[in-house]
This record gives structure tokens, sequence and C-alpha cells, in this order.
């Protein structure tokens, strides 16, 4: 019987080798792999909140924050307030940074490939779902506890 130790450890050596050879494929553009998943969710559409780029990428706030400065320093994003709501702040791409993303995805097609490779057509939604789960019951778990150290 697997143990949730060793669903932790595959999850954790699938992510590390995922996020190390996207980082190479990117080391001479400049851009690590956790840029990269920014620009992603950025390039699917039209300006969004800076925390709905968390929920997107599932990183931290000060993360986000930091990386999007750093972009917004080369020129790739733009960070304006939100039109409806004074405290968001509102990201989109620009256009030196919607033609860097199609730089970069072009770049790391052979990556993708090879790791759509290790499954079945029908296996790959599965995943997403399967991993999709994963997200949600450790941002509820991560909820509640904040919240019983705060209340």
């Amino acid at each position: 019987m697997t143990t949730g130790r060793e669903v932790a450890r595959a999850l954790r050596a699938a992510y590390l080798a995922l996020h190390r050879q996207t980082n190479d494929c990117f080391a001479e553009d400049g851009v690590t792999a956790d840029q990269f998943a920014l620009l992603s969710a950025l390039a699917d559409g039209d300006a969004i909140t800076q925390q709905e780029l968390v929920r997107r990428i599932g990183s931290d706030p000060n993360t986000v924050r930091a990386m999007l400065l750093l972009l917004e320093g080369r020129g790739l994003v733009v960070r304006e307030r939100h039109p409806s709501d004074g405290r968001a702040r509102s990201v989109t791409l620009t256009a030196k940074g919607r033609r860097v993303f199609k730089k970069l995805w072009r770049k790391s097609e052979q990556l993708r490939a090879r790791l759509l490779s290790a499954f079945h057509p029908d296996e790959v939604s599965v995943l997403v779902r399967l991993l999709g789960h994963v997200v949600e019951v450790m941002r509820e778990g991560h909820r509640r506890q904040t919240a019983s150290q705060n209340g």
C-alpha cells in the first residue's frame, strides 16, 4: 500500500525534475520556471488581479509580487490600479512580454512533449484533475490551520 509519505516524495521529485529542467531551458533567457508560469497565466487573456495570479500559479502573494516587480522592471508586465477596486492591482503582459512568452513557449516545446509522452492521452486529463484535487485539499487544510492560529 502506498503511504502519504511516498505520495509526498513522488510529488516533490516530479515537481523538482520539471522545475530544474524548465530553469535549464530558460537560463540563457534570464527567466525562471516560476516566472514562466506567471507569464503563461498572463498570456491566457486580459488583465487579471495579482490575487487571481497568486491563485492561478499556486504561489504566495509575496513571491508573486517580487516576480512582478522584476518582470515589470524588464518591461514584460504592467501593473496598474484595478478600475473598480482601488486596493487591487491589475496585471497585463506588455507587447514585449507577449513576444518573450511566445519565444519561451516555442523553446519549451520539447520539454512539454517529453512530459506528455509519459502518459497516454486519456491519462493527462486524469492527472490534471487529480493534481487539482491535491491543490484544493492542501489549500483547505492551510486555510483551516491559518484560521485556528489566528483565532
